[in-house]
């Protein structure tokens, strides 16, 4: 089979006016080209006849999120895997919330979706014999599902977070965590005005009322992230019924050649792990921790700070978010206490950049306040030969060895785990192959063709 990457492959785009939706054809042909009709639709037109599709495709669908993040990269390795390790055709219809007006988000979430017509057609066109949805809101909603069963496909459903009932998916507000929602009971979302902006939570809270057991019924199969995220959902009222367990798959770009001188069904995430190396105790060109996340209440970010600052060992934190400034404010004052400058905020970095950063690193630190569904960062870091201090919670322990492990929030434990791991020299080795046990391409596939053979 001729390889293709998903991150390399060109790409079609059609997008529809109104619903910002995007289909994207990995590997789309030379023959094709492309011409723009208005200032919202592009179609596709080929030069010839495009010859029937010799075998039907994986149709995923997935609404992109206002900021990038993890579940993105879920979706483009998903496809990434379906090529490569399960030899079918994968395209992405996808759509983006950062185009859409407030209004048509709140119509769509309290209709149950729009234009699902959209869906039906590209399940025609593609010959799609699965569509495998991800984030379905705002526009997406269950008439999307319903829409593409009715076009002949059948339907994988798989919840990255706990959208299904919580407005903002994580669980998580005011600096701890929040299961009040539950069930059908979304109100509370309301009164806490956790998207922000109050039409918004009332424009949330009646869609996920109103259309949670419907978005269950109309798939033929549902899928979470890891055992623990189907327990979560469970507690907050999901009425799931039978569930696979497949966590949010993992991209790692292999680490460049570096010159150091002086030396319920679970499907994997497919982590793409990078080839073997030395571990990073045993390199004495690796020092320092790395933090890579999203820069929110939830990740922790603070207690990493700190830990390292007990540990005495420098920090470099990679992302961007809201809690920058105050974080930037709070490692200031660590660093003035530890007498020299022991943290560095780089923002956003490429996947080159990430991966040369976790190739030098000596230790990830994950310390996530909120209950993961899954943990892709610690995923990436172990799956590219580093190991990982997590926190206790959620998902974490799933993927993390428990002597890695630290109690939630306290920068004691996770400095005592730090120094211990960076002192390590078969660490990163061990947390390399965890890691391609737990979610490599292989395990992942073979997990993820068994779901796809029952629906």
């Amino acid at each position: 089979m001729r390889r293709r990457s998903a991150r390399g492959a060109r790409s079609a785009s059609f997008e529809h006016a109104g619903c910002g939706a995007m289909l994207t054809a990995a590997g789309c042909e030379e023959r094709q080209r492309w011409r723009s009709v208005n200032a919202d639709t592009v179609v596709c037109s080929p030069r010839r006849r495009r010859r029937p599709l010799v075998r039907p495709v994986i149709l995923f669908l997935h609404h992109r999120y206002r900021v990038t993040g993890g579940e993105e990269r879920a979706v483009d390795d998903l496809a990434w895997l379906v090529r490569e390790h399960l030899g079918e055709d994968a395209e992405v219809l996808a759509r983006d919330s950062t185009r859409l007006h407030p209004a048509t988000a709140g119509v769509a979430l309290v209709r149950g979706g729009l234009r699902p017509e959209l869906v039906a057609d590209a399940v025609r066109r593609t010959g799609a014999r699965i569509v495998h949805a991800h984030n379905l809101q705002p526009t997406f909603g269950w008439r999307a599902l319903a829409a593409a069963r009715e076009a002949g496909a059948r339907v994988v459903l798989h919840l990255h977070q706990y959208r299904l009932v919580c407005a903002i998916g994580v669980c998580f507000r005011d600096g701890h965590e929040c299961t009040e929602c539950h069930g059908a009971d979304t109100l509370p979302g309301v009164r806490h005005n956790c998207r922000g902006a109050r039409r918004e939570a009332l424009a949330y809270a009646a869609g996920l009322a109103l259309w949670q057991r419907r978005t269950l019924a109309v798939a033929d199969a549902v899928v979470v992230p890891s055992a623990f995220a189907a327990t979560r959902l469970r507690e907050l009222g999901a009425e799931l019924g039978e569930v696979h367990v497949v966590p949010n798959p993992v991209h790692v770009v292999p680490n460049p050649v570096h010159v150091v001188p002086n030396p319920v069904h679970v499907v994997p995430n497919p982590v793409r792990v990078a080839p073997e190396r030395a571990s990073a105790g045993s390199d004495t060109g690796r020092a320092g921790a790395l933090v890579v996340s999203r820069l929110a209440p939830e990740k922790g970010v603070d207690v990493a700070i700190d830990a390292c600052t007990r540990a005495g060992i420098e920090l470099t934190i990679a992302g961007d978010g809201p809690d920058r400034a105050r974080l930037e404010a709070r490692a200031a004052g660590a660093s003035v206490e530890a007498g020299a400058s022991a943290v560095r905020f780089l923002g956003h970095v490429d996947s080159a950049a990430l991966a040369e950063l976790r190739a030098r690193a000596a230790v990830a630190v994950v310390p996530s306040r909120s209950a993961e569904t899954f943990g892709l960062a610690a995923a990436e870091a172990m799956a590219a030969g580093l190991p990982v201090a997590a926190s206790r919670v959620g998902a974490l322990p799933e993927l993390v060895p428990d002597e890695w492990l630290a109690p939630v929030g306290d920068a004691v434990a996770f400095a005592d785990v730090i120094r211990r791991l960076a002192a390590d020299p078969g660490a990163g080795e061990r947390a390399r192959e965890r890691a391609q046990r737990h979610a490599g391409p292989r395990a992942a596939a073979a997990a993820l063709s068994v779901v796809y053979s029952r629906v």
